[in-house]
C-alpha cells in the first residue's frame, strides 16, 4: 500500500506527535521497514555486494538497546506477492527502478540497492537472539495493526499506512526512534521517540471522523481502482477542497494535495456521505454510499474505493497473537498448496518468499544486484537450482497418482546408478526391457521424473514459472521451465509418506540431502571433510565455479575462501566463544586473531579513489545469486544441511579487497602467517570446492540448459581426483578441531 505525500505532510507538522520516553513495553516491529532502515541509514556497503557482518553487528546493537529498556520486540515480516495482484504493477515499477539504481552504483553514481542476503541475515540474527518473529503469507501491514491493537502497544515502522490505522498504542516512526542514544539511569533506561495517533491528526482537522482516513489513503494510493478515474476525482477535489473544508484549516488554501484532501474529508460526518459525494462528482448519482445501485449490485469507482478501505479495518482478535503465544498453526491458515510443515516453516521465516510465490502465483521477482549490466543477469548462473525448486513445488499430484499404476518401464528411464542418471529425458513408460513387477522405489522414480514432461499417451505441456529479471537495463519476464530432480520426492513426502514410498524413504533427511546435492552436482563424500555448517557454502561455491559466465578466476575463488576463513575466526572470537579456545590449548589463538586482523586490513575502505572492478562485482554477484537460490532449495527441503552463518560467510568490502591483494601477485598463504587452524581450514575448503566443481559430478544444470548429457553424469562418477577426502591427515585433524568447536552451537540449533 502506501499513502503518497502523507509521511512528508505529517512529519512536517510536529503537532501530530507526542514526545515519549519509551520503555517497559511490548513493541510490534515491521521487520521489512527495520532492516531497510538499518542498512540504508548507517552507511553500510551496497556497491561491493554488502557487508553482512557489519549489518549483523548493527542489528545486534539495536536489539541490545531494546533489551536495556525492557522493551520486548515482536517482529512481523512481509511474505510473498499479494495474490490479488493489485500491487503487481507497482512492484514491477520498483524492480525496474532498482535495476537502474544498481547500474548507477556499478558506475560509482548514486543509487540504493539492498544486498540480496540482507533479509536472510536479519532472520538469522533474530532467531539466534531468540526474538519472536513471524512471516505473513503476503503483505503484513494489516496483521501488524491488528496485533498492536489487541495488545494496546505501539508499532515501529516507516510505512505511511500506519498514519491511517487507528492504533490505541500509536505509531513510532523509525525516523524519530533514537535507539542509538539511550537515556535515564541503568535501571530506568528509555528510548526517546515520537508517537503518532490518528486522534491528533483528526483533532487538527476539527475532530474529523477517523473512519474517513482510509478513504484518504485509497484516493492517494496506486493500488486501487482505475488510475484514470482516481486522477479525475482528485482533480475535482482540488477545486472543491478549500471551499468545503470544515476543520481548523477552513478558509485557507491547502499547502499540498494531501492537506486539501483531508480538508475536504473533514466536512463529512462518515464515509458513506463522502462516497455519495464521490458518486455525484463522478456522475454516478442514484447509488447508495457504498456504490450500490437500486438492485444492490456493485459498480463504479465508489464501490472499488469502499472495498479498498476495508484493508484498514482492524479486527479485535489477531491470529498473530495466538502464534506468538505458542500456537502451532501458521497464522492466516495453511499457505495454499503447501503441506503444513512448510506453512509453519514459512511462518517461522524459514521458507523464502520466492518459494511461496512460485507455488501460489507461478511467478517470482529476482532481486537486482550491482553487476555488469552488459552481461546476462547474475541470476542466470543459478537458474538450474531454481528450476529444481519449481519442479518440486509444481509436480502434478493427479498425474503422479495415475503413473503409480503403470506396471512397465523402459530401460531408458533408469539412466544410471540409483535409477536417476543424467540420461533421463521424460520417461517413456510401457513396454521394452524392464518389464515385470515394478518395485515401489522404481515407481517413485518414474513418478518424480516423468510427472512434468511426457505421459504414456503423448506429450505434456511443460510447467513454467514467470521470472522477472534484468535484461540489459530493462525488466524482462522469462518463462522458466520447472525441472523436478531425478530423486523421487513430492511435497507430501516431506511430512507424510504415501505407501508406495514407504520402503524407499527410511531416512527422510538422507533423501532430502540427496536431492539437494544432486541439484548442486556434489557428492556427499566430497563434503565429508568440511565442517557441517560450511558444507552448503562449499557446495554452492563448486556449483558457481561450473556455472558462472565468465568463469571465475583463481584469485576470485581464493578471495571467497579467505573470506570464509575470516568469518570462522571472527565467529570464534565473539563474546562467549572463549571457552572453545581453552578447550584446544595447543592452538596459538593469539596467532589466529592476528590472521583475522591481517585479513581485515585488506578491506576496501570508504572514500577510496579506486573505482569498483565491475567484472569482479559481477562474478561475486553470481556467487550470491547461487547461494540465495540454494538457500531457497535447502529451506524447501526442510534444511537437510544447516544454513551457514551468513553474516560471517561473505563481506563484500573484504572479499573485493582480498581479490585486489591476490591479483597483485601476493600468495594467499602470506595472509595466514602462524595460523595453524586458519591455514588448514583454508586449504581444506579450497580443496573441497575444487573437488565439488569437477565436471564429473552429477548435476541438474545440463538438463536445465536443454542438454542431453548422457555420458558425463553417469560414467566416471567415482573419479574425484586427489584430495577428494580432504587433503590427508592434517586436514582431517583440522576438521576434527573445527567440528569440536562448532558441535555445541550446531546441537543447540537442532
Amino acid at each position: 500500500m502506501g499513502v503518497q505525500g502523507l509521511t512528508t505532510y505529517v512529519e512536517g507538522n510536529r503537532n501530530f506527535f507526542q514526545d515519549v520516553r519509551f520503555r517497559d513495553s511490548r513493541l510490534v516491529i515491521d521487520g521489512c521497514s527495520l532492516y531497510f532502515r538499518l542498512y540504508f541509514n548507517h552507511g553500510l556497503d551496497q556497491q561491493h555486494g554488502g557487508d553482512y557482518d557489519a549489518f549483523a553487528r548493527l542489528l545486534t546493537q539495536f536489539l541490545s538497546a531494546l533489551a536495556a529498556c525492557n522493551i520486548q520486540p515482536y517482529v512481523v515480516l512481509d511474505g510473498g506477492i499479494d495474490p490479488s495482484d493489485k500491487k503487481f504493477p507497482t512492484l514491477r515499477q520498483r524492480l525496474q527502478s532498482k535495476i537502474r539504481e544498481a547500474d548507477n552504483l556499478s558506475h560509482g553514481r548514486h543509487g540504493s540497492v539492498l544486498p540480496i542476503l540482507t533479509r536472510d541475515v536479519f532472520i538469522q540474527v533474530l532467531t539466534q537472539r531468540g526474538i519472536p518473529l513471524v512471516q505473513c503469507p503476503a503483505e503484513a501491514d494489516r496483521e501488524i495493526a491488528c496485533l498492536a491493537y489487541q495488545w494496546m502497544c505501539p508499532v515501529l515502522t516507516n510505512d505511511s499506512d500506519f498514519y491511517i490505522f487507528d492504533l490505541p498504542g500509536g505509531y513510532l516512526p523509525l525516523h524519530f526512534f533514537q535507539w542509538t542514544n539511550l537515556n535515564g539511569k541503568a535501571s530506568h533506561r528509555y528510548i526517546s521517540a515520537q508517537c503518532y495517533t490518528t486522534n491528533g491528526l483528526c483533532y487538527w482537522f476539527g475532530g474529523m471522523n477517523q473512519e474517513l482516513l482510509p478513504l484518504c489513503a485509497v484516493l492517494t494510493g496506486n493500488d486501487y481502482g482505475s488510475p484514470e478515474d482516481t486522477e479525475t476525482l482528485l482533480a475535482l477535489l482540488d477545486v472543491n477542497a478549500s471551499g468545503r473544508g470544515g476543520g481548523r484549516g477552513k478558509g485557507r488554501a491547502p499547502s499540498s494535495r494531501i492537506e486539501g484532501l483531508l480538508l475536504w474529508l473533514s466536512s463529512f460526518s462518515c464515509p458513506a456521505e463522502a462516497l455519495e459525494e464521490v458518486n455525484r462528482l463522478m456522475g454516478e448519482q442514484g447509488r447508495d454510499g457504498r456504490g450500490r445501485g437500486k438492485r444492490g449490485q456493485k459498480g463504479g469507482l465508489s464501490s472499488q474505493l469502499w472495498a479498498a478501505m476495508q484493508e484498514y479495518h482492524i479486527t479485535p482478535q489477531s491470529s498473530l497473537a495466538r502464534w506468538f503465544s505458542g500456537g502451532k498453526a501458521a497464522p492466516g491458515g495453511q499457505t495454499s498448496g503447501l503441506p503444513e510443515c512448510l506453512s509453519v516453516a514459512a511462518a517461522q521465516g524459514r521458507l523464502a518468499p520466492l518459494v511461496v510465490d512460485a507455488q501460489m502465483m507461478h511467478r517470482v521477482l529476482l532481486i537486482p544486484q550491482v553487476e555488469n549490466s552488459k552481461l546476462a543477469s547474475s541470476h542466470c548462473s543459478a537458474r538450474a537450482i531454481r528450476q529444481a525448486v519449481y519442479g518440486i513445488l509444481l509436480q502434478d499430484p493427479v498425474q503422479a497418482q495415475e503413473m503409480r499404476g503403470q506396471e512397465n518401464i523402459s530401460q531408458g528411464t533408469r539412466g544410471g546408478r540409483g535409477g536417476g542418471g543424467r540420461g533421463w529425458r521424460g520417461g517413456q513408460v510401457g513396454g521394452g526391457r524392464g518389464q515385470g513387477v515394478i518395485s515401489p522405489i522404481q515407481q517413485g522414480i518414474n513418478v518424480a521424473a516423468g510427472a512434468m514432461t511426457v505421459q504414456a499417451q503423448g506429450s505434456r505441456v511443460p510447467v513454467c514459472v514467470e521470472e522477472y529479471d534484468r535484461q540489459d537495463l530493462n525488466l524482462k519476464k522469462n518463462q522458466v521451465e520447472a525441472h523436478p530432480p531425478r530423486t523421487p520426492l513430492h511435497l507430501d513426502t516431506l511430512s507424510q509418506f504415501p505407501m508406495f514410498y514407504l520402503n524407499f524413504i527410511q531416512a527422510p533427511v538422507a533423501v532430502r540431502l540427496g536431492v539437494l546435492l544432486e541439484v548442486l552436482g556434489v557428492k556427499d563424500s566430497v563434503l565429508a571433510p568440511v565442517p557441517l555448517h560450511l558444507r552448503l557454502a562449499v557446495a554452492v561455491t563448486g556449483f558457481w565455479l561450473r556455472e558462472a559466465i565468465p568463469k571465475p578466476s583463481q584469485p576470485q575463488l581464493q578471495a571467497l575462501v579467505l573470506g570464509m576463513v575470516y568469518g570462522e575466526l571472527s565467529l570464534n572470537n565473539q563474546p562467549g566463544a572463549t571457552h572453545h579456545q581453552h578447550a584446544i590449548p595447543r592452538l596459538n589463538w593469539a596467532a589466529e586473531r592476528n590472521v583475522g586482523a591481517l585479513l581485515d586490513q585488506q578491506r576496501v575502505r570508504p572514500g577510496e579513489r579506486r573505482g569498483l572492478d565491475v567484472a569482479v562485482a559481477h562474478s561475486f554477484s553470481q556467487w550470491q545469486a547461487c547461494l540465495w537460490s540454494a538457500l531457497c532449495l535447502n529451506q524447501l527441503l526442510l534444511l537437510p544441511l544447516p544454513e551457514p552463518h551468513l553474516s560471517w560467510l561473505f563481506s563484500g568490502t573484504l572479499v573485493h579487497g582480498l581479490h585486489r591483494y591476490l591479483k597483485g601477485g601476493q600468495p594467499a598463504e602470506s595472509l595466514l602467517p602462524g595460523g595453524a587452524l586458519s591455514g588448514q581450514l583454508y586449504s581444506s575448503l579450497l580443496n573441497a570446492v575444487r573437488n565439488c566443481s569437477s565436471r564429473g559430478h552429477p548435476s541438474s544444470s545440463a538438463a536445465a540448459r536443454g542438454k542431453r548429457g548422457r555420458g558425463r553424469g553417469g560414467r566416471g562418477r567415482g573419479r574425484h581426483g586427489r584430495g577428494a577426502r580432504g587433503g590427508g591427515r592434517e586436514t582431517e585433524e583440522m576438521n576434527n578441531r573445527f567440528a569440536f568447536l562448532m558441535s555445541e552451537e550446531e546441537s543447540d540449533d537442532d
